[in-house]
């Protein structure tokens, strides 16, 4: 049976979700659109408590009429298909890779730091405060998927976190190629790293607060020519820095 109002509970439920955190905080549930995030979902073996399509696209779910589905998209576009998901948060940060992020409130660099964490193999995110919720529609978009790979864990406290702490904070410590006593050997003659490693990222602007860097076990940052970069960037470089330097598992 194919939906075509635009009262119908369901709609109004993807809608709240998509524009609310407090509603998904509330549900637990979140929502996912594109056939590429979707089929991402599929693969990570996620299973969906709601699934809907355009009608006559000959996708799977729930057929919608095509314009209530654009008007519940959070797409310029719309889209052809989405689904309400329950959100999965792990019990505890892991390593041998892991990545803190504080304060990073744009919602687009945190999808993009999971979309890293996946691509160098963190085995987990941890959020902690003040941080964009990873199940926001922007965030999911720009995780491209990894929100359904890479492990989530909220709040965590610092000493918690796996490994040597490693705080990535703008012109000060070592620089990140040295943060784990490599110096500036060539990578063909770098040493096995064989310690885990958390690797702390702050906000763009405010960076990560004194006594967050504080806690961490070693300072460093990444040698540019600016005084910045975009969060997402700088977790993206400090996370191929550290893989290139540790051991396989």
């Amino acid at each position: 049976m194919t939906i075509t109002s635009q009262h119908n509970r369901k709609l109004k439920e993807v809608r709240k979700l998509r524009q609310r955190r407090r509603w998904r905080e509330r549900s637990g549930r979140f929502v996912a659109e594109g056939e590429d995030l979707l089929a991402a979902a599929d693969a990570a073996g996620w299973q969906a408590i709601e699934r809907y399509s355009v009608s006559g696209s000959g996708l799977a779910g729930t057929e919608v009429d095509a314009d209530l589905l654009a008007a519940a998209s959070g797409l310029a576009s719309g889209t052809r298909t989405l689904a309400v998901y329950e959100e999965r948060w792990a019990p505890a940060a892991t390593g041998p890779l892991c990545v803190y992020l504080h304060g990073v409130r744009d919602p687009g660099n945190v999808g993009a730091v999971l979309r890293s964490a996946e691509a160098f193999g963190a085995a987990s995110v941890v959020l902690g405060p003040e941080c964009a919720d990873p199940f926001g529609s922007k965030a999911v978009r720009a995780s491209m998927g990894a929100v359904f790979a890479v492990p989530l864990v909220r709040g965590a406290g610092l000493a918690s976190l796996p490994g040597v702490k490693i705080a990535l904070v703008p012109g000060q410590g070592v620089p990140l190629a040295e943060a784990l006593g490599c110096g500036s050997t060539p990578p063909n003659q770098m040493p096995t790293v064989l310690a885990d490693v958390t690797l702390l990222v702050g906000a763009e602007r405010e960076g990560l607060p004194d006594a967050i860097a504080a806690q961490a076990d070693t300072t460093a940052h990444i040698p540019i020519q600016t005084d910045s970069l975009n969060a997402a960037m700088a977790a993206t470089i400090g996370l191929y820095e550290l893989r290139s330097r540790m051991a396989p598992r």
